[in-house]
């Protein structure tokens, strides 16, 4: 197991004070050197993939602070294995089979169609973006508890949650919630932590 690396919060916080705190730090890390930090991610996350035998993968659509998971989608396509994303639905989300085209929808974020027929009963692998985390590995997203619903009801169907952050924010403190995601590993470009 690897140590956690990443920035650490310098003063005690709640967890609002918090993720903007990180929300303006992972502005600043993701201006410079970004492809060279994310292709390091995507090649810890196709490892991780191919030694979990994931063949049901959730992934999500980045935003610019987030890692690009387009080329690890594409990589994956490829392989024949089963991506699912996000699809909002009000408060929540519930995942949809990955095809195109894809359609910028609220917040800036892209889906594919809505396409009800494909219901998954497991996932191998769900990849969760993240702004930061506290000592308990909670994640701490951007604020709309839309994971958070989301895992609430499918916690049960989902082998391994992998949270993936361009550079980790860690709080050594308790600012999370019971009800936030816990990750199961937490992948950024210093380090891997199971």
């Amino acid at each position: 197991m690897e140590v956690i690396r990443g920035f650490y919060m310098q003063k005690e916080m709640n967890k609002n004070q918090f993720r903007e705190y990180c929300l303006k730090r992972l502005k600043k890390v993701s201006v410079v050197g970004r492809y060279k930090k994310d292709k390091l991610v995507l090649e810890r996350l196709y490892r991780l993939i191919v030694q979990s035998n994931a063949h049901r993968i959730m992934l999500y659509l980045p935003l610019k602070t987030e890692v690009d998971l387009y080329p690890l989608i594409k990589q994956l396509r490829r392989e024949k294995r089963e991506l699912y994303v996000p699809f909002m639905e009000g408060k929540s989300f519930r995942v949809v089979k990955y095809r195109y085209p894809l359609k910028k929808k609220r917040f800036g974020i892209k889906e594919p169609k809505d396409s009800k027929q494909y219901r998954i009963k497991r996932l191998d692998i769900a990849i969760v973006p993240i702004v930061g985390m506290d000592v308990t590995q909670r994640r701490v997203g951007f604020g709309k508890g839309m994971y958070d619903r989301f895992f609430e009801k499918e916690i049960k169907n989902i082998n391994k949650i992998v949270f993936v952050a361009r550079e980790l924010c860690y709080s050594k403190e308790i600012i999370t919630n019971h009800y936030d995601i816990k990750a199961d590993i937490v992948v950024t470009p210093q380090s891997i932590h199971f």
